[in-house]
């Protein structure tokens, strides 16, 4: 029956019924069951009038007693057929729906709601596409009742019975479980078509809807699927290598699985080391080929992917640590101190998040470059105790194969990983510092460069993904704090030295060797050769004259080593003479060690004719030497002994060239030059002697000789000269003044502006010293002669003027008219 056909009169005010989670169309026919108060009041009052009621939906079903604005505006008008009080209270009762009405307005009654209503009439629609939208709908029902809509099939074919197009758009709306929104929707709609296109709607989202899940749940069924063949499969396999192999092969590869499975491996790496350990499970465990798997798992689970230590920086503990381990290199402390200071200002801008974690790791990469023996591997060894890190030192020198630094591939017989995965492993952990000593050392073979290797490891914007090629697989080295010594930074090429930040040890001088034997080396010793303390006394005179007579060294390796021969011979002694200690002088060391291996040059006896005091400085100290000219008759030669490089052929030459010049200046007369041999030497003559920094001391000799005006003994000199007379700044300032003053000198000719590295000169050891700073060869000349250059100009001028009288006094008279 069509709403059209109704004849019953819809009062204009009715009580109101409200429902939950549902909606009424017209002509059905429903059961309600009503348990709240403001329902059951509204069915009394309906019985009470004409048995005509109003459902109307909620727009939230959790309120328990609605008002007007929790209530639609637009319901269904029902006659109540039947109705029955349970003994709970509640009521039930049989309605028949046949109107939709509009509420004009809801109003609040005693214990229910009344609304004023209207009906809503049915519009006429064009009969052909009425027809039209019903067939399409009629199908598309059809097709969600195969696409597994469950209807109870009394209910499907009822619908699908129905010849009404209303009632066919109504009853599909109430029967699928469409939205309370959109069924209340459709019961707003007047038109039969305009319902029919939004049922067409709503049909055409489910059907959408149940293709999506019902992929779903195919995806997840293949999933499944897949999963349980897997697990067949593989305890098939599991059950087959116990035939073949035993417990033993099994149980190896689930222990390896378990331990890869804790590693937390990146993405690249774990799909690369489960196709191994596949592969491992599939072989015979006594192959040749699963020994080699086996090791590279080996190595795999050995790695510390994720293992840390945190770091603890404290700078005055580091401080502490730094002056309890070594003695003096203060600019090095001072250095490693900032480098700490850095870091843990980048560690406290992470924890307030104005910081990515990866910025902390990244930093230069520190070189120490000193002679052997000056502290330089110690110090990286205090740097990770002060960290509260790991530790591990990789000695490069004398590496020829790449493969060193970055292994084998695993194709090659005994192929193993290159030495700085394996010290990671060694390590245990994945932030240690890592020592790369002395990487000036590295050689280059056919195998490939070694030092080219490096420059991935040691760049901070590539080593998150360092590969080794035994691992086939990037290992992250961007947390290592890598640290690098050298002797000769030269030698380290120019694309590798670029990565790193030079750090420059000094050698120790005499001061500070005495320094470090008595709080370090002498303690030592002492133990390592079965004496106690109290057992020996060993003097500082003693110890003095072993560092100048018996060793010649930048560092203190052999000090140490005489002072543990002196001490055996002491603890030989004191056995044999049942003494209980023993007191080591001065003048028992060459009773211990022999006679004085060493003898530093001293100061000349007297100023002489053509004899320089030069200063020179090696890598083992500082020292002077004498520069000695001679002039002799002859064709004007330069004559160069003392095995001399060509850098101090050069300063020769020059030297040469600039008494010339002066010539007239200096009293020397042209004709000399031409009629004298210069020859120039400088005593121990086997030893190789390179530099320009004896340029002043050349020059004096060679103007001394060609004036015969002596140069002062008590004076040494350093410095290079140009042709013009001018004196250029060079190295080892430290180690020439102290190698001086240990030599009995105690005045020093320096360049102008090598002025400010006095200040690496303890002022205890300057206080008692005189230094003349020169800019000019004039100004040189005059602090190393006798009498100094105005007293050579004097002469020159008073044997110009004699020369002068002389040969007035041989011209003849001019006759006078």
């Amino acid at each position: 029956m069509s709403e059209s056909s109704s004849n019953i009169h819809v009062p204009e005010t009715l009580p109101v019924c409200p429902v939950r989670g549902s909606v009424i169309y017209p002509t059905m026919v429903m059961p309600i069951e009503a348990g709240r108060p403001v329902s059951i009041r509204a069915i009394d009052e309906a019985l009470a009038r004409d048995k005509i009621i109003l459902i109307a939906s909620q727009r939230d079903k959790e309120v328990e007693e609605p008002g007007p604005e929790d209530m639609y505006m637009v319901g269904t008008a029902c006659n109540i057929l039947r109705m029955r009080k349970n003994s709970d209270g509640s009521v039930q009762m049989l309605v028949q729906a046949f109107a939709r009405v509009r509420v004009k307005a809801y109003e609040q009654r005693k214990g229910y709601l009344e609304a004023a209503v209207e009906p809503i009439p049915e519009l006429q629609d064009k009969e052909v596409e009425l027809k039209a939208l019903f067939r399409e709908v009629k199908a598309r029902f059809e097709t969600v009742l195969k696409e597994g809509k469950y209807l109870s099939p009394e209910t499907a074919q009822f619908v699908l019975n129905l010849e009404d197009p209303s009632q066919l758009a109504d009853y599909i709306a109430f029967h699928v479980d469409f939205k309370l929104e959109d069924k209340q929707k459709l019961l707003e709609i007047a038109s039969a078509a305009e319902r029919l296109k939004r049922v067409l709607v709503l049909l055409d989202a489910e059907i959408e809807l149940m293709e999506t899940q019902r992929r779903i749940q195919q995806q997840v069924k293949e999933e499944i699927d897949r999963n349980q063949r897997e697990y067949f499969l593989r305890e098939q396999m599991k059950a087959i290598q116990r035939e073949l192999h035993g417990e033993e092969g099994d149980q190896e590869v689930e222990e390896f699985r378990e331990k890869i499975e804790a590693l937390g491996l990146p993405e690249a790496v774990r799909g690369e080391v489960e196709r191994e350990l596949n592969r491992f499970a599939r072989m015979h465990p006594d192959s040749a080929e699963a020994s080699v798997v086996r090791t590279y798992l080996d190595w795999i689970v050995s790695l510390p992917w994720n293992t840390r230590t945190t770091d603890q920086i404290d700078l005055a503990e580091a401080a502490r640590i730094l002056d309890e381990e070594h003695y003096g290199l203060e600019k090095v402390k001072d250095r490693v101190l900032e480098y700490l200071a850095v870091r843990k200002l980048k560690l406290e801008r992470v924890r307030k998040g104005e910081l990515k974690e990866e910025e902390v790791s990244k930093g230069p990469i520190l070189l120490f470059v000193g002679p052997p023996g000056v502290g330089k591997t110690s110090i990286a060894k205090s740097i990770a105790r002060a960290l509260g890190r790991k530790y591990h030192r990789v000695s490069l020198g004398g590496a020829r194969d790449e493969s060193d630094i970055r292994g084998h591939r695993r194709t090659y017989i005994g192929a193993m990983p290159g030495r700085i995965i394996q010290g990671l492993r060694q390590a245990g952990s994945k932030n240690p510092v890592f020592l790369l000593d002395e990487v000036d050392k590295l050689g280059v073979s056919y195998q490939g460069d070694p030092a080219a290797a490096l420059l991935e490891l040691l760049d901070p914007a590539q080593n998150k993904e360092f590969t080794d090629h035994y691992l086939g697989v990037p290992f992250d080295m961007s947390e290592v704090l890598f640290i690098c010594t050298a002797n000769f930074p030269d030698n380290i090429p120019g694309p590798l030295m670029d990565r790193m930040e030079l750090i420059e040890f000094t050698s120790y001088i005499e001061q500070e060797k005495l320094e470090i034997a008595k709080r370090y080396l002498l303690p030592r010793q002492i133990m390592e050769n079965g004496l106690k303390e109290k057992q020996v006394v060993f003097t500082d005179a003693a110890i003095s004259r072993l560092i100048n007579s018996y060793t010649r060294e930048a560092g203190v390796r052999n000090l140490e080593r005489e002072i543990g021969a002196v001490l055996r011979k002491a603890a030989r002694s004191l056995l044999e003479s049942g003494k209980k200690r023993v007191r080591i002088i001065e003048d028992d060391l060459e009773k211990y060690l022999g006679p004085a291996r060493f003898l530093p040059e001293a100061e000349a006896r007297e100023p002489q004719v053509g004899v320089a005091t030069g200063m020179y400085y090696t890598p083992v100290g500082g020292d002077i030497m004498f520069v000695e000219v001679s002039a002799t008759p002859g064709k004007g030669a330069l004559i160069i002994t003392g095995q001399l490089g060509e850098v101090m052929k050069e300063s020769a030459r020059a030297a040469l060239t600039y008494a010339k010049r002066n010539a007239s200046r200096f009293g020397i007369g042209l004709e000399k030059f031409d009629k004298t041999d210069l020859h120039l030497h400088v005593p121990a003559g086997a030893v190789p002697k390179e530099g320009p920094s004896a340029g002043i001391a050349i020059t004096s000799a060679v103007v001394s000789a060609l004036t015969e005006i002596p140069v002062r003994n008590d004076v040494a000199m350093t410095g290079e000269i140009t042709l013009t007379g001018r004196i250029l700044p060079i190295g080892g300032v430290r180690e020439k003044v102290l190698g001086a003053r240990r030599a009995g000198i105690r005045e020093v000719i320096l360049p102008k502006k090598n002025q400010p590295d006095l200040s690496d000169i303890p002022a205890y050891l300057r206080h008692n010293m005189v230094f003349h700073f020169v800019e000019n060869l004039d100004e040189a000349l005059d602090h190393s002669l006798v009498g100094g250059l105005k007293g050579l100009e004097q002469r020159a001028k008073a044997k110009r003027e004699k020369g002068k009288a002389r040969a007035r006094s041989k011209t003849p008279a001019v006759a006078r008219a």
